[in-house]
């Protein structure tokens, strides 16, 4: 008797979980970023056309203001639905009629 030819390539097919970095997971990585870069922007622009003072405030606002705002966009969820409260009672519209 022949063994069985079971040949196959093994697909790698990574752990299945999003990418995580610093508590951030997927695309709020990226957001996190954007609001850290937008915050050292800020500073420099405000730094050089105004004083060092608002350079230094805008860039505390703009960056804890952003990385707030990510870590409560994802606390909602990466796909996140409106969710209403209540029952809702569904008119049956579509009902094929019993007649045969």
């Amino acid at each position: 008797m022949a063994p069985e030819d079971n040949r196959g390539f093994n697909v790698y097919k990574g752990l299945q979980k999003p990418l995580v970095f610093k508590s951030l997971k997927g695309r709020y990585i990226y957001w996190g970023l954007a609001s850290v870069l937008t915050g050292f922007f800020a500073a420099v622009v405000l730094s050089v056309s105004l004083n060092f003072f608002s350079g230094l405030v805008a860039l505390v606002i703009v960056t804890f203001g952003g990385m707030g705002f990510t870590a409560m966009q994802q606390k909602k969820g990466l796909y996140h639905k409106t969710k209403s409260k209540g029952v809702y009672i569904m008119p049956a519209q579509w009902r094929r009629s019993a007649r045969r």
